[in-house]
């Protein structure tokens, strides 16, 4: 050990005042290197001097302790091997005077942004042993939770099987044992026979006392039951066992009676007498078993699936389509079959067939027959017809006060429209106004059907027209009075007695005539004798007794039906009993939907409607069919189902009208001329506008060119009606209709012809002039002259030469001829060349001489006669 020297003041050992050994400078301690280079490491010294001593002792008495410790600094010193010396001393670091701590060195940026690097690394490692070291603990638990799952299921497996054949060897064992009792039983009850046998073939027969009783004991025994001397006991017999086995569980107390008089027969208990009182019970409320199926009534409509059938005969799905395979249909769960494919299942699986139709679910809404005794009196519903320009708007404008027909285009009345006027008197009528156009004529009829009362408007200056005779036809098939109002009295030719007198021939009679029917000359325009007319009319409500029931469901018919914008689908409906109110559910046609708002003629919103009124009823899922039949139904459900039904078989209608046929037939027709077709596209602002249309395109066609509509609709263009309308070369007709600004750029884009109308006249002149330009033309044959064969020549390489002379008409180059032999024709042709002594010329006047040369013929003599003909095309018209 050598002393270290520290850097700055030296230090020496000094005795301080107390006596104390120490260092000065405050070290305190002693600088030792440590051998092998390791370092080295500071000594404190402290030397104490014993108790007793005096604080105030010299130098003299410390001088000592310090000789004392120098001797043993330089021991040690001495002993210190020379092998063990540091090689190298490290350098010495500098000491706080003050504190004395050691002080670091100043580090550069670069060891300290290294020092931060290592730490951020050893941090990372460590974090990334950590989660491995955790993802290794936790496989290694799931590694030892399967294991152990394995263990325990294996234990548990050998647990059952051990289990298993220890309940097996119990088994067999306990019916050995049975086995082995019951041979043990069956012996002795054998010997036993034989012993009772034995006994009474050898003992005389005894008669009993009549006051003995049942419950003396036997003769060979005494009252305790004890064999008396001289006797011998013979064993009781055994009783015989009951059931499988020897089981007497069940048997009960063991009676005297039961050892005296035998076993017999055992009653049984309560629970089976009630089990086999309820199984009757089930046989009789479910209609017999057969093969421990119950019997059902199973409803079999047109069509169903094979899953829909096996769900309504209780059965799986798999044996129905096993039944069907077995009759050789290959079918399967979800595929459909015919009610008499069902028909044979239902029978096959012993159940009963209830066959139903899909027209049946329309029964159900059928309106009801009205009891008389709720009938209460009801407006009447007065249609008015006549020829077109007659006046019947205007009739019913002059009725109304009002002014209809200024609003229709062309002054003519396009729509069917129901108004309800009330009279002086109180007395409530409902007008139907309907157009008086020929395109029309469904409009008419369709009014006819839903009227009380028609009145006939016919112009004294024009008396009876086409449209007045239809309006008759109309009115007689619907079986409805008819009042004649001979309109237009106003004007200076008028003619009264001639319109009476032109109806005679369609069977209508005046009374002035001796007829019933009533007539009333007005003027619409003056307003003459409008009074008159409705006198007339409550004359003949009252006649007929018009009454309706207004506590039930209300029903009716479509009027007229449109869509409008913000409104969706609208329709005029014409109540002919019942109350509609806001919110009741109802069915039209293929449409259903919910009262949202009800609408009078004048525009007032009301809450119910009564019977005979018409109103305008809003919410509707799509636009109705004119004519419709407008019913109120009870739930949704079912108005959903009848929709559903009248759509489909809607579809099913246009399928086979629209079909093309077979291919030979659309060749055939392609080969002779009939396959010319104008596709057309109709939308219309009402329905009634759009079937006018339809029928007008109908009419027009003819066998040779037809109108085929692809598609007709109420309510504006769309650009999917000229995506249509494009694909199929259509042009589309617009009837009140515009087009949206989306279809119109989809139209000019691609071309698609939209045509405006809103006359119907107009678009049905259209239609004929497209029409009849597929017409095939007329070939008419038109003669230019005729010559006569007075020479002919025969030239070389050229052939025979007819010279002839024109007697008629003119002969023109490449025109037809006929060659007359005696009045026969023998050849046509055409005329190959034509000179005038030896020039071409294109046509020889009457009295010229020319030379002919005839295409592909040579057989010409004199005194033929050459016919000369053209045929012209003309244009054809419907």
């Amino acid at each position: 050990m050598s002393e270290a020297k520290e850097t700055g003041d030296k230090k020496t050992l000094s005795v301080s005042h107390g006596g104390r050994l120490g260092l000065k400078t405050g070290g305190g301690g002693v600088r030792q290197s440590v051998s092998g280079g390791r370092g080295s490491k500071t000594v404190q010294v402290e030397v104490r001097k014993k108790r007793g001593a005096k604080r105030d002792a010299g130098p003299a008495e410390a001088a000592p302790a310090a000789e004392v410790v120098r001797e043993t600094l330089k021991k040690s010193q001495a002993e210190q091997p020379k092998r063990e010396q540091p090689k190298r001393e490290e350098p010495r670091r500098p000491v706080d005077q003050t504190r004395g701590r050691m002080v670091l060195q100043r580090l550069t940026d670069e060891e300290k942004s290294a020092r931060q690097q290592a730490l951020v690394n050893a941090k990372a490692r460590e974090s990334e042993r950590a989660r491995q070291e955790e993802v290794e603990a936790r496989r290694r638990a799931l590694e030892e939770e399967r294991m152990r799952t394995e263990r325990e299921d294996q234990a548990r497996a050998v647990a059952e099987e051990e289990a298993k054949r220890v309940a097996e060897a119990e088994a067999e064992k306990k019916a050995a044992e049975d086995a082995k009792a019951k041979a043990e039983a069956d012996a002795e009850r054998a010997r036993q026979a034989e012993v009772e046998a034995a006994k009474r073939a050898s003992a005389p027969a005894k008669v009993d006392s009549p006051d003995a009783s049942p419950r003396s004991a036997p003769a060979d025994t005494d009252s305790r039951g004890k064999p008396r001397k001289g006797k011998v006991a013979t064993p009781a017999p055994t009783r015989p066992a009951r059931g499988k086995g020897n089981d007497r569980r069940r048997g009960g107390k063991l009676t005297i009676s039961q050892a005296l008089d035998g076993p017999g027969d055992r009653q049984k208990s309560l629970a089976a007498t009630r089990r086999r009182r309820e199984r009757e019970k089930r046989t009789a409320e479910g209609g017999g078993e057969a093969g421990g199926r119950v019997v059902r009534d199973v409803v079999v409509p047109e069509v169903l699936t094979v899953g829909e059938l096996a769900n309504r005969m209780a059965v799986r799905g798999s044996d129905v389509v096993k039944s069907l395979f077995n009759m050789g249909v290959m079918a399967t769960i979800n595929q459909s079959i015919d009610a008499d494919t069902a028909e044979l299942i239902v029978e096959e699986f012993g159940h009963r067939i209830r066959r139903v139709s899909d027209a049946d679910v329309e029964v159900a809404i059928a309106a009801p027959e009205d009891d008389d005794a709720v009938m209460v009196p009801r407006p009447p519903v007065v249609t008015i017809m006549g020829h077109v320009d007659h006046g019947k708007t205007s009739v019913l404008d002059a009725l109304r006060k009002t002014d209809v027909v200024s609003r229709e285009a062309g002054g003519i009345t396009q729509h069917i429209g129901a108004y309800q006027i009330t009279t002086a008197g109180g007395q409530k009528i409902t007008f139907l106004d309907t157009p008086g156009h020929a395109a029309f004529t469904s409009m008419r009829a369709r009014g006819a059907k839903v009227t009380d009362i028609v009145i006939l408007v016919v112009s004294a200056d024009d008396s009876v027209m086409p449209q007045t005779v239809e309006a008759i036809n109309h009115a007689k098939a619907a079986g409805v009075p008819i009042i004649i109002a001979i309109n237009k009295m106003d004007k200076p030719d008028a003619t009264p007695e001639k319109v009476k007198q032109d109806l005679l021939q369609h069977s209508i009679i005046v009374e002035e005539m001796g007829g019933e029917d009533l007539a009333v000359e007005i003027s619409a325009l003056k307003g003459t004798n409008l009074d008159k007319l409705v006198d007339t009319i409550l004359l003949q409500a009252e006649l007929l007794e018009l009454k309706a029931n207004p506590s039930r469901p209300a029903n009716g018919s479509v009027v007229e039906a449109q869509l409008e914008q913000g409104r969706g689908a609208v329709a005029t409906v014409l109540l002919q009993g019942g109350t509609l109110r806001t919110g009741d559910i109802f069915v039209c046609g293929a449409t259903w939907g919910r009262v949202r708002a009800l609408i009078d003629d004048q525009g007032n919103r009301i809450k119910k409607a009564l019977p005979a009124q018409p109103v305008e009823v809003l919410g509707f899922n799509g636009a109705p069919e004119a004519g419709d039949e407008f019913t109120v139904v009870e739930d949704e459900g079912k108005a959903r189902e009848v929709a559903e039904f009248r759509a489909r078989r809607t579809r099913e209608q246009l399928a086979t009208q629209a079909g093309r046929g077979t291919l030979e037939q659309m060749l055939s027709a392609i080969k002779e001329g009939l396959a010319a077709e104008v596709p057309i596209l109709v939308k219309g602002d009402v329905q009634g506008s759009v079937e006018a249309i339809i029928n007008s395109a109908d009419k027009l066609s003819t066998s040779e060119v037809k109108a085929r509509i692809l598609h007709s609709g109420v309510g504006g263009i769309t650009e999917t009606d000229v995506t249509l309308a494009k694909s199929a070369g259509a042009v589309i007709f617009g009837f009140n209709s515009r087009p949206n600004r989306q279809a119109r750029e989809a139209a000019e884009r691609d071309g698609v012809d939209i045509r405006y109308y809103n006359v119907i006249y107009e678009l049905t002149d259209d239609l004929k002039a497209m029409m009849s330009g597929l017409l095939a033309p007329e070939a008419r044959e038109i003669t230019l002259g005729t010559a006569e064969v007075r020479e002919v020549f025969n030239i070389t390489k050229v052939g025979k030469i007819a010279g002839c002379l024109v007697i008629e008409g003119t002969v023109k180059k490449g025109a037809g001829y006929r060659q007359l032999r005696d009045g026969i024709v023998l050849h046509e042709g055409k005329i190959a060349s034509l000179k005038h002594f030896k020039e071409d010329v294109a046509e020889v006047r009457q009295g010229s001489e020319c030379g002919m040369s005839f295409a592909n013929h040579q057989d010409i003599q004199e005194k033929d006669q050459i016919e000369v003909y053209q045929i012209e095309e003309i244009a054809r018209t419907l």
